[in-house]
């Protein structure tokens, strides 16, 4: 199996052609314009479309004193996104026949609580009791000094588990150190060693590795204090992140595992559907968390993800499999809100059809019917017999009063637009003094108003 995929994977990513140059201007106009308003070090950004890398920029400093501009080159922590790994490694573990997710953890460590009580699957959905060992969001000092793996297991998977196995969703790093442990006892292999010779190797991921590797591409790790500025900060020790959050790659090697995922290489037919799977509380609820991704949607479009975060930097990464795209988002400093909407941002770029063009004369127009709806007029003549139907003396009245009562009109913006039962679909945000009011509107093909209806926004 190895060789088959080995030979199609060595060649280096193709940038498509596509709509490269504009892709490229809108993604880098919009990444800029947000590291800027984020006042973070540097992003380094990678979108897969339509299978082909389309997208790998780096923006800023991978280092702010002295100045190193970030490069595709540089290497970030890419935190939890490691989890996934960790879950590849597991299944083709299983595909050997050397364990099962249905095994009981007492089959491998029987001294740890409730261990024939709990499955791997359990400990890689996140649903199997064990208390997480790494809840912060900061560098806390114990972290700051080496540990063994096993010394995690002994503190945490002997405690008392938070829930009844299967009972309930809490994330756990502790989990995945336990998962590591498993691989290795059942494969003899050290994990990361496993993951260099059965994935970053075969897919031409030369970056990737054990952060406790360090390399002169490294990014530097930074974190803030509330708005404040960018302050260099430690990163955590050899050990505390083995299985949960060790890895370092460049977004551009990231992405071809990405690729693989996506073409469904690597791992067997079997071994995807439990990779994707959603797993199920034993009362079936939903987790939206599948073996170290979670499962979720965007605009619709289905969406497969997972953040990171370590010490000094965020992390994201969402595969889009009906669009056989991804979005990467790598950063070197943690205590601000970036990975999130970078992430959206460039999704949208990359996935949605964009907005028509708002029209000036439109909105001018949805302005002017709305100075007209305060003083309880309408132009009838821009209304359908439906619409004017709507607008009966009550409704003019209380909306007049209405208006009335919320000052100023400040602002009239356009927030979505689309087609529906053969009209033009607006919705607008109007934003008076004391509130705003959101506005649906519908429009036929010679401009008349179908609806135009005011609701109150929170």
């Amino acid at each position: 199996m190895w060789q088959r995929l080995i030979f199609g994977l060595l060649a280096p990513l193709a940038v498509v052609a596509q709509d490269t140059a504009s892709l490229e201007r809108q993604l880098t106009d919009k990444i800029s314009a947000t590291l800027k308003q984020s006042g973070a070090p540097s992003a380094s950004i990678a979108v897969l479309k339509d299978g082909k890398l389309a997208f790998a920029k780096a923006f800023g400093n991978a280092t702010l004193s002295p100045e190193r501009p970030a490069t595709t080159e540089t290497r970030y922590a890419v935190g939890s996104i490691s989890k996934q790994f960790t879950a590849a490694a597991i299944l083709l573990a299983q595909e050997k026949g050397q364990l099962s997710l249905d095994d009981r953890v007492a089959k491998y460590f029987p001294d740890l609580t409730r261990a024939s009580d709990i499955s791997i699957r359990q400990i890689l959905s996140h649903t199997s009791g064990y208390e997480d060992y790494a809840p912060q969001d900061y560098l806390i000092p114990e972290w700051t000094r080496p540990i063994a793996p096993r010394a995690i297991l002994e503190r945490w998977a002997k405690k008392p588990l938070n829930f009844e196995p299967g009972t309930k969703w809490q994330y756990s790093n502790t989990g995945y150190v336990l998962a590591a442990a498993i691989f290795e006892k059942a494969s003899g292999q050290q994990l990361v060693t496993f993951l260099r010779a059965q994935i970053f190797d075969p897919l031409g991921m030369s970056s990737a590795g054990d952060c406790s590797q360090r390399s002169p591409n490294d990014a530097t790790a930074y974190t803030r204090f509330a708005l404040g500025p960018p302050h260099e900060v430690g990163r955590e020790a050899e050990g505390w992140y083995l299985g949960a959050a060790e890895l370092c790659m460049t977004p551009s090697d990231l992405a071809k595992w990405d690729m693989a995922l996506l073409r469904h290489e690597i791992l067997s037919a079997a071994s995807y559907q439990e990779l994707w799977r959603e797993v199920r509380l034993a009362n079936g609820d939903a987790t939206h968390y599948a073996l170290g991704q979670g499962i979720g949607e965007f605009h619709r479009i289905p969406a497969i993800s997972h953040s990171g975060e370590v010490s000094g930097f965020l992390a994201t990464n969402t595969l889009y499999p009906t669009r056989q795209g991804a979005v990467i988002v790598l950063t070197n400093e943690d205590g601000v809100n970036l990975i999130g909407p970078l992430d959206e941002q460039v999704a949208t770029i990359a996935f949605l059809p964009p907005e028509p063009p708002d029209s000036e004369q439109a909105t001018r127009q949805v302005r002017g019917i709305l100075d007209g709806l305060r003083k309880g007029k309408i132009d009838r003549s821009l209304f359908t017999a439906n619409a004017n139907s709507y607008f009966s003396p009550t409704a003019l009245g209380d909306i007049r009063s209405s208006l009335a009562s919320l000052g100023k009109l400040n602002t009239v913006t356009r927030t979505s637009e689309s087609l529906r039962g053969g009209m033009t679909h607006r919705s607008y945000r109007a934003v008076y003094e004391k509130k705003s009011l959101a506005l649906n509107i519908y429009v036929l093909a010679d401009g008349k108003y179908e609806q135009f209806m005011l609701t109150a926004m929170n």
